[in-house]
């Protein structure tokens, strides 16, 4: 114990850690309001004047005009908003909402826009999964709306997985346990999740900077020569820098995302969290979640990510004889996930990003966006969501990195 805390004040005294930390803190704050700043709307008011409104108070105003779509999105309420919709637009003689005027788009459609998110996915053509317009809809068939849904996801595996029917098997049944009627509470968008997920992958590169020179540092400076001559300075050493690393950066990343959920969900409304995250993207998303439970999952699997990205780097710091190599190369595989996820084509990039630690966080490639995706690893009859093979194979990486890393330090003690 007494060598852990030794290695805790050792990791925090250093200025880099705390500028890195102080950093996170400040960027995790300012991307929590960024998404803010790009809400804007424009009305008329009763005396004709064209009132603009931008940021919290654009956010205020849409959430009072659709405050009657808010709660449980049953059939009848979606058939409703949809004849709605198609008389208002019948009415000006117009196909497209935006063809409306500007009064009777604010007055007419805004109140009911929540309610018809999914609808023309849900409807989309089985074959060629290209969507209807909302005006050749027939409201009638809304009536049966989650077994039009469910008929979706099938249509939908079959395209993006032909040659998988275990993977079309497994998503269907698992969108039969997705909770339904879905809700909505209006306010927030998927811009959220965007923007937390880049909070998390700025986080990740920085205790992967924290985390390299854990053991190179030593190696470079000559330190380790007498360290290694202690009674403790091998094995339980390795094992204490290990630790106080781990423990430095998730608790970091803890924090990090509290303060990044504290303040985006205090600015969007704390009542948006209970909106089921079929309303927030796809209409067959898989996960059975609202999106309270998305941001939570994220924070955890992001967590993994961190820590698992942490115990890689520090195999790697025990394995390099200087500091550059060890960032460098810690650096290169924090990126990898990013480049892999648009370099690589096909099953190899899914395969390669749910293996690579620091893809659970990474941009285009992390968990977030696994979780609203529809990708299987598929090996023989066996189909995996690719969520529960990142996360789990987190969880190997973790120990697996940390022993290998103890491991190579006493072997390089041993020289």
């Amino acid at each position: 114990m007494k060598i852990l805390q030794m290695e805790l004040r050792r990791m925090l005294k250093t200025r880099l850690t705390w500028g890195l930390l102080a950093l996170a803190l400040l960027l995790s704050a300012l991307l929590a309001y960024l998404p803010v700043t790009y809400c804007y709307s424009s009305y008329t008011d009763e005396e004709g004047n064209e009132i603009h409104l931008s940021g919290l108070k654009s956010i205020a105003h849409e959430k009072e005009r659709q405050a009657n779509a808010s709660g449980i999105v049953t059939p009848e309420r979606v058939r409703e908003a949809v004849e709605t919709y198609q008389a208002c637009l019948a009415a000006y003689g117009v196909t497209e909402s935006y063809d409306l005027p500007e009064d009777v788009y604010e007055r007419e459609i805004l109140p009911i826009v929540p309610l018809l998110h999914g609808v023309k996915e849900a409807f989309a053509d089985p074959d060629t999964g290209m969507a209807p317009a909302l005006m050749e809809i027939d409201p009638e068939r809304i009536d049966d709306y989650d077994s039009v849904c469910e008929a979706r996801i099938s249509a939908l595996m079959a395209l993006e997985q032909p040659d998988h029917p275990a993977a079309q098997r497994k998503a269907a049944e698992m969108y039969r346990q997705v909770e339904r009627p879905f809700k909505v509470y209006p306010g927030m968008s998927s811009v959220i999740m965007d923007y937390q997920n880049i909070m998390g992958f700025l986080v990740l590169l920085f205790c992967v900077v924290i985390a390299a020179p854990v053991f190179s540092a030593d190696y470079q400076s000559g330190a380790d020569d007498i360290l290694r001559c202690t009674r403790h300075g091998r094995r339980r050493l390795g094992v204490a820098k290990v630790l106080a690393a781990l423990l430095v950066s998730g608790v970091s990343f803890v924090l990090c995302a509290a303060v990044y959920i504290l303040i985006a969900d205090s600015l969007f409304g704390w009542e948006c969290l209970r909106t089921s995250v079929q309303m927030m993207y796809s209409i067959v998303t898989l996960a059975d979640l609202d999106v309270g439970g998305l941001q939570f999952l994220f924070t955890a699997a992001g967590l993994l990510s961190v820590l698992a990205s942490v115990s890689f780097t520090l195999f790697l710091s025990a394995g390099c004889k200087s500091t550059v190599a060890s960032l460098s190369s810690a650096l290169v595989f924090g990126i990898l996930p990013v480049v892999v996820s648009m370099a690589v084509p096909g099953a190899l990039s899914t395969w390669l990003c749910c293996v690579l630690p620091a893809s659970g966080t990474s941009i285009q490639a992390s968990i977030l966006y696994a979780i609203t995706d529809f990708q299987f690893l598929n090996l023989g009859g066996l189909a995996v969501w690719t969520p529960y093979a990142m996360i789990g194979t987190c969880v190997v990486e973790i120990p697996l990195f940390s022993f290998l890393a103890v491991r190579s330090y006493c072997g390089h003690a041993g020289k």
